[in-house]
């Protein structure tokens, strides 16, 4: 069975045509579980690769749309988002908060809504790639849809090289 016909790639097609963006998903049978592999697969810049990242900062649920070159300062994350700290909670948690596997969270589409941030460095490309859903199911999308559609507030949240 195709990837693309899977329950959660049809949901974030679903979610995002709610939201009024149009989601083609394409299939890469080699993987694209870490932004270099999503990278070499779809023959773009590490820097296009959208890593959907779940935190919880001060204990809620939040979502950290960061370009692939990029690691999250933990820091700059809770100071966005109006808190004191920022953590990563384990796979369970991440789940329940999106409805979706590590590796395969899109930006959109999770059972509630969740405050997203987008990363600054997205910005600087006019086209992106996301998780649908699945680790080797991804879309393309302008990344100002993508602050448009999630009410992210675009911030810096990249960590120092």
């Amino acid at each position: 069975m195709s990837g693309l016909s899977h329950r959660n790639v049809r949901a974030v097609v679903e979610g995002g045509a709610a939201l009024g963006i149009a989601v083609a998903p394409a299939e890469f049978p080699e993987g694209t579980r870490t932004a270099d592999e999503a990278a070499a697969a779809i023959g773009v810049e590490v820097g296009q690769i959208v890593k959907s990242m779940v935190f919880l900062v001060d204990g809620e649920p939040v979502v950290a749309l960061v370009s692939g070159g990029n690691r999250v300062d933990e820091a700059k994350l809770a100071e966005a988002a109006g808190g004191s700290a920022a953590t990563r909670p384990d796979a369970k948690v991440v789940r329940a908060a999106t409805g979706f596997p590590i590796g395969g969270i899109p930006p959109f589409g999770y059972p509630a809504p969740l405050r997203t941030f987008v990363d600054e460095d997205l910005l600087l490309h006019d086209v992106v790639w996301a998780a649908c859903g699945m680790p080797h199911v991804n879309f393309s999308s302008n990344p100002n849809d993508l602050v448009r559609v999630t009410g992210a507030l675009v911030c810096d949240l990249a960590a120092p090289a």
